[in-house]
């Protein structure tokens, strides 16, 4: 008997030790990372060894493996491997790795936004204090990070209050002829048009900056002090400016709770675990201030304690974040030296990883892990009431099952223009923003204003990739639906552009972006199909024989299709429900699945609206006024003679800019509508 007759008889475990008994062989000796890979080359499992070879090998044992090992071993078809030069380097690309490919046998970061810092600006003379998000490309200080932009944002406007610094664009700066609003409130000292001189504007920064960086002491002292001279000259308008100033970063400690003595900078760690459920909660402290907290909920094997959760964690949240010089743990984690060498060598500086058992450390440790095990008792609640929710959506709907994933449609535009389709998707575990999708509806042969035809091209794009991209197995209609959507992929320009993930720093879709064709994502969330069980149309009979007409098309004749009418008077709760071959309905104006399909559509509405927003701002910078039907460069001179700016004019009202000189009612009102009509959909 050969050894292919004599596997083809074995079970799925003993397969998978043959594939990787074959893959030992080329394995490298030294530290690096390998890949466990299925039948379809999906990629199972990442990890990382001192030695490949030695870690590859225990896999081969017959016996010993815990399930889930023995799980992925039954289902590795082959394996890939990558040498580095020390194990150090093979644990950032592990970490790298995870976050790109999301294995199903690893524990995954599911991180949706990334961390906003606060900047002070080296590129002018007059540095610019902002909020900042994404790729560091503009010189000056970055200090963060901040767990929310509230918290940035309370922590600028205090900023601004004690150390007078501009927040405004340089644009903006450049074409101030008088100080503006906060000048005048005392959050600006007025450096646009020399209020202040440059060397004493220069020293409110480098106090900013020194504050920002861990003097808070040195700098209220100073302030202190100076309040006090002031006072014994009878300088009183000064010493006040100087208690206010006092006041503004006494708010900023004051407001952030927990301030420790002994820390300075670190990031503080804890991890619960509760129902197969596992929540991750993190605190900032900076400048021996907390900056704020975030829960995170990895995807994780239920056999995976907390300290292994907590170490795969740990690597994978540092692989696109600066560390701080100090990590705290709820738990001491395999090869915790390990990651702190990474880590150091990442940072270029010595990174120190602890989980503290006494003292000042430890008490910020039990603080988080009491708010991850709050954070945890909050999701498994919400996740218990969104689960009877989609037992009442497909009970509603005639669904086989409650639906894992839903998807909403919607379009926006004004008369026409800058039509925007959006795409939300929600499931058990709530809205999954990063799989929103926009669509900038390009078809030269839509009439403007036909939102039938915009719900045709944008259904058509999506579902036509999704065909190209996953099709749906175990169908007769699954070749013929293949070909059928490479003919339409094939079909000229005006339909050939789809679903394209954010460009920005963050895994959602960016409201900014410009859509395009993109890969579908394969795993879904957590290894689910990207197929919908539910699709939801924002629109009536008309919108939803548009979307019956596109599937049909397409050959799938197996997802479900419900249209939302809007009730009369676009009142909430009259919401008319039209399914094909159903008589449309109402549900019950007070039944939770009828404010639970009206949270999806509104959402899907905000998003639509959203996109449509950012894309007729994009125009407008681009195009200026003349984007505005009947509104050329005379009058466009004219507007802006009159009232200054471009946001002057779309705060102006009707009978403002029926005032300008050459400016008639038509025009007037085409201004107005532009900047304050509500976008159709």
């Amino acid at each position: 008997m050969t050894p292919e007759e004599g596997e083809q008889g074995a079970s799925p475990l003993a397969l998978g030790r043959a594939a990787i008994i074959r893959a030992v062989k080329h394995a490298p000796a030294g530290p690096g990372v390998y890949r466990m890979l299925g039948q379809d080359d999906t990629v199972l499992y990442v990890g990382k060894a001192k030695s490949i070879r030695k870690r590859v090998t225990s896999y081969t044992r017959p016996v010993g493996h815990t399930n889930r090992i023995a799980r992925m071993i039954a289902a590795t078809a082959r394996m890939e491997f990558i040498s580095t030069r020390t194990e150090a380097e093979a644990l950032l690309l592990e970490a790298n790795l995870i976050k790109q490919l999301k294995p199903r046998f690893n524990v995954l970061l599911r991180d949706d936004k990334s961390f906003p810092y606060i900047l002070i600006t080296a590129d002018h003379d007059a540095p610019q204090i902002a909020k900042h998000r994404g790729a560091r490309n503009r010189p000056g200080d970055y200090y963060g990070p901040f767990a929310s932009v509230w918290a940035v944002d309370r922590t600028i406007n205090a900023l601004e209050r004690a150390f007078l610094l501009r927040s405004c664009s340089d644009s903006y700066f450049e074409n101030r002829s008088r100080p503006c609003l906060l000048f005048q409130i005392k959050r600006c000292a007025g450096p646009c048009t020399g209020e202040i001189d440059k060397a004493d504007y220069a020293a409110l920064v480098r106090e900013a900056r020194a504050f920002l960086s861990g003097r808070s002491r040195t700098i209220k002292d100073e302030l202190a002090r100076e309040m006090e001279e002031a006072a014994e000259e009878l300088e009183f308008e000064r010493a006040a400016r100087l208690r206010d100033r006092l006041a503004a970063l006494s708010a900023i400690q004051g407001a952030q709770g927990i301030n420790p003595r002994s820390v300075e900078e670190a990031d503080v760690f804890a991890c619960y675990q509760e129902g197969g459920a596992t929540c991750i909660e993190v605190f900032f402290f900076r400048t021996g201030q907390n900056w704020g907290n975030r829960a995170y909920y990895p995807r994780a094997d239920r056999s995976l304690d907390e300290a292994e959760v907590l170490g795969a964690f740990l690597s994978q949240f540092y692989d696109d974040k600066p560390a701080p010089r100090l990590i705290l743990l709820s738990h001491k984690v395999e090869e915790q030296g390990l990651i702190a060498e990474a880590l150091s060598e990442k940072a270029g500086f010595r990174v120190e990883i602890a989980a503290p058992q006494r003292g000042e450390k430890r008490d910020l440790v039990a603080h988080a892990a009491q708010n991850a095990k709050e954070a945890l008792g909050r999701t498994l609640a919400e996740s218990a009431t969104q689960a009877r929710l989609l037992e009442g959506v497909a009970k509603a709907f005639g669904l086989p099952h409650p639906p894992r994933r839903i998807e909403v449609y919607d379009n926006s535009h004004i008369m026409g223009t800058n039509a925007v389709g959006g795409m939300i998707v929600a499931g058990p575990e709530g809205f999954r923003k990063a799989q929103y999708r926009k669509f900038n509806i390009k078809s030269a042969d839509i009439v403007p204003g036909d939102d039938f035809g915009m719900m045709r091209e944008v259904l058509h794009r999506r579902f036509a990739r999704l065909l190209k991209e996953a099709p749906r197995h175990g169908t007769d209609a699954e070749t013929e639906n293949t070909q059928r959507a490479d003919q339409t992929l094939q079909h000229g320009s005006a339909m050939s552009s789809a679903l394209m993930p954010s460009a920005s720093d963050e895994a959602g879709v960016s409201e900014d972006d410009d859509a395009a064709d993109a890969p579908v994502d394969l795993k879904g969330d957590g290894g689910a199909s990207p197929w919908p069980d539910l699709v939801l149309i924002d629109g009536g009979l008309g919108q939803l024989n548009a979307a019956r007409q596109v599937l049909d098309e397409l050959g799938i004749e197996d997802v479900p299709l419900v249209g939302i009418a809007k009730g009369l008077d676009r009142e909430a709760g009259r919401e008319q429900f039209f399914l094909p071959g159903r008589t449309p309905f109402r549900m019950e104006p007070r039944d939770p699945v009828l404010y639970f399909i009206q949270r999806l559509r509104d959402e899907a509405h905000r998003f639509a609206i959203g996109s449509h927003r950012a894309r007729r701002k994009k125009d407008m910078t681009e195009a200026g006024l003349q984007a505005i039907p009947g509104v050329g460069p005379t009058r466009k001179r004219a507007l802006l003679r009159h009232f200054g700016t471009l946001k002057a004019i779309e705060n102006a009202s009707l009978a403002d800019l029926e005032q300008v000189s050459g400016i008639n009612a038509a025009t007037a009102k085409a201004v107005y509508d532009y900047f304050h009509e509500r976008p159709s959909g």
